[in-house]
């Protein structure tokens, strides 16, 4: 009986390891063990005590591999600590998931380059694997591997995975070209308010979807006969709005156009995957996409998502509210030209490499090295707009630039409902913000900084936005339950750690 439990405790042990990413050699040195130790462990060789077992729970950040419920995830955070040195900028969260939503058009073997191993896509990956997408982390859990199989099970969905991502929503745009009926749960993600899903609607209506919503699942039925016979004008310039339709113009056999189209990031690396497949798209970087579709994709294609800006952001507003010299490298500058002109009307002392191509050989990055600086706050409010404007989840950040700032700064956060109200838990840290509506901040700086214990805002960004000022304040602060940074960030506390921040993660006893 108790060599049973072992070799299945050992099976639990792999598994948690092989999602992670890891192979046994790198296990073993978060255990400061032997590689031959970690493997006779996984076959059930070993005896291993309830201590051993929470410290592989620890390094695996796995609540199968624990004593019970492991509990959130918390972090401590020293502050007052200069950064230094270079970090490189992680590849976009945002296309990441939708290029694993859009591998659903392709029959063939896609491997996606260094994709982000964040909460966000683990969800996506459980919801494919439920139904019957097999999925594996190649290259010492670098890349991933996505095969189809010839029919999708969507009765085996695993609705509490796909409840836990917004991203599930497109789903929709591959989906209506494989089967004529099928069901989604109803999407999650971030607590940002009432978002609506008709604009996705009247671009995939177009396509013969039609929706009704009933006790959590989207009930899905397709008319296969009917297809776009003039352009489609979204009603919103929004991200997976305009992902959406791409994905439902991709297999649609003739030519689709999109109008009012987002340009963004994530966009504009969906439109690359789609050429890497054999879609012809027209127009990326524009508001009008014009696709030429398939409607018979099998290839083998290998693709790389480019970084991400709204990282690249955080991390220079990470240098900027520590008073810290440091190089964010692999930054897309494209998409951070905006910001950055506005950061250069405040003060922000900065400079930029030559640019070169990123690993999918459209986007521009540059090196940018960031110094301290003394900011002043922007004559103009800090206000979003579709690319090419300020991008809209970099605004947070300029929550705590500002904050750092000499002067009032105004933020309107126009898009979202609840996110302007998350930012003024910065009061909590000594900020002085003052909410003027559900969507108008005023902030005052310099701030000085003091240190909390204080819940994670349930919204990614203001979420960070509360961490980087942590790092700033004097003293120790905690953050509780962090499970909404680790869904659009891939091991932040400890890149952070890596440039010189003092950042504990710890779970409850």
């Amino acid at each position: 009986m108790a060599d049973d439990y072992l070799v299945r405790i050992g099976k639990l042990i792999r598994d948690a390891r092989q999602h992670r990413g890891w192979t046994q050699t790198q296990l073993a040195e978060a255990l400061g063990t032997s590689q031959s130790a970690v493997n006779r462990i996984e076959r059930g060789n070993q005896n291993i005590s309830l201590e051993m077992i929470a410290r592989i729970g620890e390094a695996l950040d796995s609540e199968i591999v624990s004593l019970g419920y492991a509990g959130p995830m918390h972090l401590r955070v020293v502050g007052r600590r200069r950064l230094s040195g270079a970090i490189d900028v992680k590849t976009s969260k945002n296309a990441c998931v939708a290029l694993l939503c859009g591998s659903l058009l392709n029959k063939g073997r896609t491997v996606l380059r260094r994709v982000a191993r964040i909460e966000e896509v683990f969800r996506l990956l459980e919801v494919l694997n439920s139904i019957g997408v097999r999925t594996r982390w190649i290259n010492e859990g670098v890349d991933l591997e996505i095969v189809p199989p010839a029919e999708l099970d969507m009765d085996a969905i695993d609705a509490e995975a796909a409840r836990r991502t917004r991203s599930i929503i497109m789903f929709l745009g591959p989906l209506l070209h494989r089967m004529d009926t099928f069901r989604l749960p109803y999407a999650g993600g971030c607590d940002l308010g009432t978002r609506t899903i008709e604009p996705h609607m009247i671009a995939l209506r177009r396509f013969g979807l039609d929706i009704t919503a009933t006790e959590g699942l989207y009930h899905a039925k397709v008319e296969q006969a009917i297809a776009p016979a003039r352009p489609i004008v979204l009603t919103e310039r929004g991200d997976t709005v305009t992902e959406n339709a791409l994905l439902a113009a991709a297999r649609h056999d003739g030519v689709t156009v999109i109008r009012n189209a987002s340009s963004n990031y994530m966009v504009q690396d969906l439109c690359f995957f789609l050429e890497a497949l054999g879609v012809r798209v027209d127009g990326v970087g524009t508001t009008t996409l014009t696709v030429h579709g398939i409607p018979n994709i099998d290839v083998d294609v290998d693709y790389s998502p480019s970084e991400d800006p709204v990282e690249a952001m955080s991390l220079l507003a990470a240098a900027v509210v520590t008073e810290s010299e440091l190089t964010i490298r692999r930054v897309p500058i494209e998409f951070m030209e905006i910001e950055l002109a506005v950061l250069e009307e405040m003060g922000l002392d900065h400079d930029r490499s030559a640019e070169y191509a990123a690993d999918n050989g459209r986007t521009r990055l540059v090196d940018l090295t960031v110094r301290p600086s003394k900011l002043e706050a922007p004559i103009d409010k800090i206000h979003p707009m579709p690319f090419p404007g300020l991008n809209i989840d970099n605004v947070p950040f300029f929550a705590a630039i500002a904050a750092v700032a000499q002067g009032k700064t105004l933020i309107h956060d126009w898009v979202y409902d609840n996110r302007a109200i998350y930012l003024t838990d910065l009061n909590r840290l000594g900020g002085r913000l003052q909410l003027l509506d559900p969507h108008r901040v005023l902030v005052e700086g310099p701030t000085r900084w003091r240190a909390a214990e204080m819940m994670c805002p349930p919204a990614l960004r203001p979420a960070v936005v509360v961490l980087l000022a942590m790092m700033a304040a004097e003293g120790t602060s905690v953050l509780r339950n962090v499970y909404v940074i680790n869904r659009g960030y891939e091991e932040l506390a400890e890149r952070l750690n890596s440039v010189g921040a003092q950042i504990e993660i710890f779970r409850d006893i």
